[in-house]
């Protein structure tokens, strides 16, 4: 910020009110008047102010790594959160975890038999021919009997995650007690199990990580077969789930996989069945890329759907990556295309692949590896019609566009975008930041969010040392700013059910914009810093030696929140930056008296929370207009 009036320069108390928003787009240097570096700190109304907090909502854990939630009301009041996981889908009712993750098959009594590997070993190999298990799934035993020892009954019929596949006719577990401790094989286990043991299979389980030469579309963007015809297979690609509900119903997908409906009058402790066996269905497809339901119609709607063979009986079940199938009106069931429902099925043109879909005002959009639809209802004959609104902004992943007050955001493969009746490519101050630093392989990942009453739209991504979600990026649609920062959330719903957001991070349920603190701890890292300023153009050297600050703290019964004013100098563009002094200003401090002399120099403002210091535990800050006292000091 060059301090400078008329042709004189100024000396004394300056005022210093930097521009809004973070800038990465040209150097530090040229960036003078405006902020360059942030983390966990936004802006509102023009200011910069730290995050709100997060806590666990309960303490309760799932497992596998959340990327899809979905909340609804019952009509009896009840509130329900779907979370899908790479091993699980569960739906909360209160504080529990319920596991509703549909079953993939049931063996007949007796087809399940156990052998112990050795004594004092808890390995136990699992025989069951075409077993159709991949390493991670998960079975329940049941009617099985002590193999002789300490392998009882009790210990073998309970769900087990299957440790490792040794061929398509046997595998592995670890034998366990009730309460998950190993328990390790007698020499009297010598028995087999007996011979009515049954084994119930749920779904097969995904990847957490995306392997390259697998799936519909999840390579990055331009490497191997993005968008190719390769082996398709819920196993071989990054499980994501999409969700959505036909009144009270909770109609789930698994990507690439099966579509199955949970009923909310057979309660929590019921599972997800296959649509396609539900009596009454009709040319259900069996497998999608993902559902979605358009609500002021009422139709179920499949993307990436299976077709119907051409004898016109039953679905192929394979995916067709362009094919989009909707039911009849007002029945999930039927997708039967006739003259008296409105059933049926179109085809996208542009593209290779789908990849996601929001619903917007009037329509649903629809994105494919390089274009956007408008798919919007207009009754018989034809029930859809769809245009083509946009080619060459393809979306990143299928959880990478939202839905927000003004508009619909996305993230592209090298842009962001908003679209309000029209296509615009949103001018951003951090895009190479973004871009150059992200992990297109695991593009899928990308999760975008909203909060609402922040006039806030971001996306998680994988930055491109990590294989898992560690950054975000945020635009204010309201001020037209952006920032980042590093935060760890798979998974984010904006409030509205609640009165809070709610995001997943390792397995836990968190309440988002919830005080100021990290689950009760001190918030780390936050700070935001500014780009260099000079007097002049560098042609005097600057001499600070006092601050006169302007914070306004927001404290929760807590009067000894602190943030540090550093003071960083250098002489020319190239040169590293020196902190000359730090100084922590509290609510009470009236003026900080510091030293530094450069020709360029950086405020940084961050908020003194670590973990040996709890003085900011529920404190929270807001930067207004910092005064300094600034003047020349000579040319050498």
């Amino acid at each position: 910020m060059r301090v400078k009036a008329g042709n004189t320069y100024k000396m004394g108390l300056q005022k210093t009110l930097f521009k809004p928003g973070v800038n990465r787009e040209g150097t530090d240097y040229s960036n003078e008047g405006g902020w360059f570096d942030i983390n966990l700190v936004r802006f509102r109304k023009g200011l910069p102010e730290k995050f709100g907090g997060w806590a666990k909502e309960n303490f309760n854990t799932f497992l596998g790594t959340c990327r899809a939630l979905h909340s609804w009301v019952a009509l009896e009041g009840t509130k329900y959160l779907g979370l899908g996981t790479t091993w699980k889908y569960y739906i909360e009712e209160g504080s529990s975890f319920n596991d509703i993750t549909p079953i993939r098959s049931t063996t007949s009594a007796g087809d399940v038999t156990f052998a112990k590997v050795g004594t004092g070993d808890a390995t136990i190999t699992v025989a069951d021919t075409a077993h159709g298990a991949v390493a991670n799934d998960f079975v329940t035993f049941s009617g099985a009997v002590s193999l002789g020892g300490n392998i009882t009954a009790t210990v073998l019929n309970q769900e087990y995650q299957i440790a490792t596949i040794v061929n398509t006719n046997s595998y592995t577990i670890e034998a366990k007690d009730t309460s998950g401790d190993p328990v390790l094989a007698a020499a009297g286990d010598s028995g087999n199990g007996g011979g009515s043991t049954v084994g119930t299979y749920q779904i097969n389980v995904g990847l957490d990580v995306y392997v390259p030469g697998t799936g519909w579309g999840v390579n990055g963007w331009g490497e191997g077969t993005f968008g190719s015809v390769t082996a398709l297979s819920v196993t071989n690609q990054l499980r994501i789930w999409t969700h959505d509900n036909f009144g009270e119903n909770l109609i789930i997908n698994v990507r690439g996989g099966g579509i199955y409906q949970w009923t909310e009058n057979n309660g929590v402790t019921t599972r997800a069945v296959d649509m396609s066996g539900i009596a009454g269905a009709n040319l259900v497809p069996t497998v999608g890329l993902q559902v979605i339901t358009s609500e002021i119609d009422r139709h179920l709607i499949v993307l990436g759907a299976d077709p119907i063979n051409d004898a016109g009986s039953a679905r192929t079940g394979a995916v067709d990556p362009m094919l989009i199938a909707f039911s009849d009106q007002e029945n999930n069931l039927d997708f039967e295309p006739t003259i008296t429902n409105t059933a049926g099925s179109l085809r996208l043109s542009s593209g290779s692949s789908i990849i996601g879909a929001v619903k917007s005002r009037q329509e649903v959009l629809v994105w494919t590896d390089t274009a956007l639809y408008s798919m919007q209802f207009v009754g018989p004959p034809f029930t859809f019609s769809v245009n083509l609104i946009n080619e060459g902004t393809g979306l990143v992943g299928p959880k990478a566009a939202t839905t927000a007050t003004s508009a619909v955001y996305w993230m592209g493969y090298n842009n962001f975008y908003a679209y309000n009746g029209s296509v615009q490519t949103l001018p951003c101050s951090v895009h190479n930041y973004v871009f150059n630093d992200i992990n297109l392989t695991q593009s899928f990942k990308v999760n975008a969010f909203t909060i609402a009453d922040k006039n806030e739209v971001g996306w998680f991504y994988c930055s491109a040392s990590s294989n898992e979600i560690d950054r975000y990026v945020i635009y204010n649609y309201a001020e037209q700013t952006w920032v980042y920062g590093q935060l760890s959330r798979t998974a984010w719903l904006d409030a509205g059910i609640e009165n809070y957001p709610r995001a997943v991070s390792s397995g836990y349920l968190y309440q988002q914009e919830l005080g100021f603190d990290d689950d009760g701890s001190p918030m780390t890292n936050v700070f935001i810093e500014s780009s260099d300023f000079d007097i002049g153009d560098g042609e005097q050297f600057t001499f600070i030696r006092r601050i006169i600050p302007d914070f306004k703290f927001i404290q929760n019964d807590n009067e000894n929140g602190s943030v540090n004013i550093v003071v960083k100098t250098r002489n020319f563009p190239g040169d590293s930056l020196t902190t000359n002094s730090t100084s922590a200003i509290q609510a009470s401090t009236q003026q900080a008296y510091v030293r530094g002399r450069a020709r360029q120099m950086v405020l940084r403002f961050e908020s003194d929370d670590d973990a040996e210091n709890n003085g900011n535990l529920g404190i929270g800050w807001r930067l207004g207009a910092t005064r300094i006292d600034i003047r020349t000091d000579g040319r050498r």
